[in-house]
């Protein structure tokens, strides 16, 4: 019998905002948007092709993301490449979005992990703990107190 191991699964991160889809989708979707509560991007598009580039300085060390877009569903789904320039691995992000009535319930999952480096820098819970402050921590609170669409 095989079994996934504990870094061969995903990083799913799901949350509920208060806040329509068309709101949740316009801040996951828009460079200057995506600057407040996600990473300093130059540029921004969901078009399936584009490729867009950030670096994260973590605990003294930078990290070139490389990313590129392999789907979009308009106000439902969109997803992209994510690696690191340098380095052996590439993994892929999908949000996908549910109207839950006037809310919207936000789908994170992080595949691929396991592709990276076996380093400490690039462990499951570091992705997890991210994600968790990024979707449920900036995000939620940039869209509930940013309504206007």
């Amino acid at each position: 019998m095989t079994t996934k191991t504990d870094v061969t699964e995903a990083v799913t991160i799901e949350r509920t905002f208060n806040a329509p889809v068309a709101r949740v989708w316009k801040a996951l979707t828009n460079a200057d948007e995506m600057r407040v509560w996600y990473f300093d991007l130059k540029e921004f598009k969901p078009e399936v092709g584009f490729e867009f580039e950030f670096t994260v300085e973590h605990e003294g060390t930078k990290y070139h993301h490389l990313c590129k877009i392999t789907e979009v569903i308009p106000q439902k789904k969109i997803a992209y490449t994510w690696r690191y320039a340098g380095e052996e691995g590439n993994s892929l992000v999908t949000f996908e979005l549910f109207t839950d009535g006037g809310k919207t319930r936000l789908k994170l999952t992080h595949d691929g992990l396991e592709t990276f480096p076996k380093l400490p820098a690039y462990a499951k819970t570091n992705f997890e703990k991210g994600w968790t402050e990024i979707i449920g921590s900036s995000l939620k609170q940039y869209v509930e107190e940013s309504k206007t669409s």
